[in-house]
């Protein structure tokens, strides 16, 4: 700007200053630590920083430790509280005594047939009836007994019709019941379909044959 374009009057800071004068505001001269300290301020404040930054994302890559589980059993020199009134503890469950297994009844063996031999009498009366309608029935009963040591034995029909049985019987009067069990032993009957009666029309033992017999041996 030309001094012919300046607005202002003229003043004394207009005026030119002496030679070697100062020119201006007369300034202190900086010391060195007013020029340093700034530059460490920020160095500490950016430490500041990233130390704080470091910590954060540590703590939350971090695993917490579980919380240990707070004991119920008390300590040294504690008693347990008694239990509320009107309160009852529950009772001590007992195990259940174990079940003992029932031992299995045997059944006993069916006297063989030279047991029944033995205490039977091979000199009774014994009539085989034939009421099957199979022919020769009463004759291979008769055989059977004969073989087994029966010596006084008779082979014929059932008389006067159909037997009152529906299966193969023994018949037998009292204190022959050895005999019959024998008997019914030689020819295959079980020992369930041997029967005593009061009296028999002949004989000591009669044996009513409704189906095919097989006697043993």
């Amino acid at each position: 700007m030309t001094k012919s374009r300046y607005p202002y009057a003229p003043d004394e800071f207009d005026a030119p200053a002496q030679q070697g004068a100062p020119v201006g505001v007369h300034r202190t001269p900086r010391s060195g630590w007013s020029k340093t300290w700034p530059f460490l301020l920020v160095a500490v404040v950016f430490a500041g920083l990233a130390y704080g930054g470091v910590a954060l994302l540590s703590d939350n890559g971090a695993t917490e430790n579980p919380p240990q589980a707070q004991s119920t059993e008390p300590a040294a020199g504690e008693t347990e509280a008694p239990p509320a009134e009107g309160t009852e503890e529950p009772p001590a469950t007992e195990e259940p005594p174990a079940t003992e297994e029932s031992p299995v009844e045997e059944t006993p063996a069916a006297p063989d047939l030279a047991t029944l031999m033995a205490a039977a009498d091979p000199s009774a009366y014994v009539r085989v009836l034939n009421d099957s309608g199979i022919g020769g029935e009463a004759g291979k009963g008769k055989d059977a007994l004969d073989a087994q040591g029966f010596s006084n034995t008779v082979a014929t029909d059932y008389p006067d019709g159909p037997a009152p049985v529906d299966v193969t019987t023994v018949w037998y009067v009292p204190d022959r019941g050895d005999t019959a069990a024998a008997v019914a032993a030689t020819l295959g009957i079980p020992a369930e379909n041997v029967q005593q009666v009061e009296s028999l029309r002949e004989g000591d033992v009669a044996v009513i044959i409704k189906s095919a017999i097989t006697p043993v041996g």
